[in-house]
């Protein structure tokens, strides 16, 4: 599953497109489910694999749309957790789109939409 972009012809350039699936998978804190089904997977371990699916081409920018939608508070804090993460471990930078104020709290910006308008939030 992680290696579909290989698949799909979008970087051959990778040598050894399994070892590089196989650090995603360390890099989300699943790698020991490598030849796990996702059929076979808990709700936050799927939004995991889709993370480091997300990451196999090395993207300069992820943008995650409600990553933490359909997980229990637990999952959704250990994923929030892993994306805040991910421009130290990676240099990848991630935008999320969410309506959870916990999740948005992590931020480091925040741009609110409401009502048709935009406005950055200050930060501390």
């Amino acid at each position: 599953n992680v290696m579909l972009p290989w698949v799909f012809g979008g970087s051959r350039r990778r040598a050894t497109p399994r070892a590089h699936a196989a650090d995603l998978l360390a890099l989300v804190g699943i790698g020991e489910l490598a030849t796990r089904k996702t059929g076979q997977m808990s709700g936050g371990q799927r939004q995991r694999v889709a993370i480091a699916r997300a990451l196999f081409n090395d993207p300069l920018l992820l943008v995650a749309d409600e990553p933490t939608g359909n997980l229990d508070e637990a999952t959704a804090e250990s994923v929030a957790q892993l994306l805040f993460g991910l421009p130290r471990e990676t240099g990848t930078a991630v935008v999320v789109v969410t309506h959870d104020e916990q999740i948005s709290a992590r931020a480091d910006s925040v741009l609110r939409i409401s009502q048709g308008r935009a406005a950055l939030e200050p930060r501390p």
